[in-house]
């Protein structure tokens, strides 16, 4: 049975449906002012790992990504002119596809933009202020936090820290991997100079970051969510605000989000020998940047996806060669099977099954995608092949084929 750690109670549950039917699964896309670099990717392979891994186990996955893509940082790198906002976000989203498609990513079957969600996000902020979990406030909208019970339980928040003076955060995001205590924005009441702003029933403005996901997510999801994923950064604030704003809602007929999600899974951060990356620091890598280096897509995704999502994962130029080297030998043994199986199309062999039961128990395991090519690895690189005949020689491989249906790297 396959157990995921749930963020929600920070313990290994048994993967079950919050309903009956297929899973239904809503992810953390990317904040599109700048271009994704390879830490992203860390953790939209992560997600494509557990997609695809679902479906090996004969589930229907319903997902959706969103993207971000009207935000403080987004217009004042656009240089504050909507025109502008919208080429730079659109030239990033058309880059994102395309690398997911190099880095052999599902394309999930929403992609919402919150510039094309501002309906939904007028529509949940009216309903926030009808049950006065939001208000007014110099010509924008608030979230009081102190409405929600539970508040920050995603995170594990101690409440009894939450500040007695009224506090108001106005930005969409904050730096760092801290709290802000106090009461959050959702609508950005246009101000003189603003050249970012629609015109709704609520006036003229525009949807802060923390309405948008969960805008995006009532587009197509009205009911608990079977999961819910991102990157280990959305544990400070992000996620608790999602969860607050979709989990007020339980009091409208139409939206039935208690609880907002089943599961909560995140993934670590990915380092450049052992720092963030950063602009100032100068060691931001990119997909073209590696391939640019001699790498394959494959060897791209092996990378990033070889360690368990839990852990951070530390590239280096002698970790990504050593990993890539992996690959390759791996693929060579391959070659060696694929020549001695002729024509052959045997469905099972002992060795065959072997293989897929002990990749089924690692990534059972919570996605612990190391172990599970590990064992795979062993069981083909580490094996005498001078007395594999034909037929099993054909059934490893197919039994190889059905893995990388989730693992995207061999075939």
């Amino acid at each position: 049975m396959l157990k995921l750690f749930n963020t929600l109670g920070r313990k290994l549950e048994p993967f079950t449906l919050p309903h009956t039917g297929k899973v239904t699964m809503f992810t953390c896309g990317p904040s599109v002012y700048q271009k994704s670099h390879i830490g992203n990717f860390r953790t939209f392979l992560f997600e494509d790992i557990l997609v695809r891994y679902l479906e090996y186990l004969g589930y229907t996955v319903q997902r959706g990504m969103n993207f971000t893509d009207v935000e403080d940082k987004a217009i004042a790198e656009a240089g504050g002119q909507r025109a502008r906002l919208k080429q730079l976000t659109g030239k990033n989203i058309k880059t994102f596809i395309k690398e997911m498609g190099v880095l052999a990513i599902k394309i999930p079957d929403y992609l919402p933009r919150a510039s094309e969600s501002i309906e939904e996000a007028v529509e949940l902020i009216e309903q926030l202020l009808k049950q006065n979990a939001a208000y007014w406030y110099r010509g924008s909208v608030y979230f009081d936090p102190l409405s929600f019970p539970g508040f920050g339980k995603l995170y594990g928040l101690d409440m009894s820290k939450w500040p007695k003076k009224k506090i108001r955060f106005h930005k969409d995001t904050y730096p760092g991997i801290q709290w802000n205590l106090g009461d959050f924005i959702l609508w950005h009441g246009h101000k003189p100079g603003d050249s970012v702003y629609w015109d709704t029933r609520i006036g003229r403005g525009r949807p802060s970051w923390n309405i948008q996901d969960p805008s995006m997510i009532v587009r197509y999801f009205h009911e608990t969510l079977s999961l819910y994923c991102g990157g280990i950064d959305n544990l400070y604030r992000h996620h608790d605000y999602t969860l607050a704003i979709l989990e007020s809602l339980r009091h409208s007929a139409k939206y039935r989000f208690r609880p907002m999600s089943r599961f909560w899974l995140h993934c670590r951060h990915l380092y450049v020998d052992g720092q963030k990356m950063s602009k100032s620091k100068g060691n931001i890598h990119y997909v073209e940047n590696l391939q640019a280096s001699g790498y394959t897509p494959a060897e791209i995704r092996f990378f990033l996806t070889y360690c368990h999502y839990r852990q951070t994962l530390n590239y280096s130029d002698s970790a990504m060669l050593l990993t890539a080297e992996k690959l390759r030998h791996f693929k060579r043994t391959i070659k060696v099977l694929e020549k001695k199986m002729h024509r052959h199309q045997r469905a099972d062999s002992p060795a065959a099954l072997a293989i897929k039961k002990r990749f089924g128990e690692h990534m059972d395991n919570d996605l612990d995608v190391k172990q599970a090519f590990d064992e795979i690895y062993d069981a083909v690189v580490h094996t005498d092949l001078s007395g594999t005949g034909p037929a099993d020689a054909a059934a490893i491989i197919r039994a190889l084929k059905q893995i990388d249906q989730v693992l995207q790297i061999i075939f």
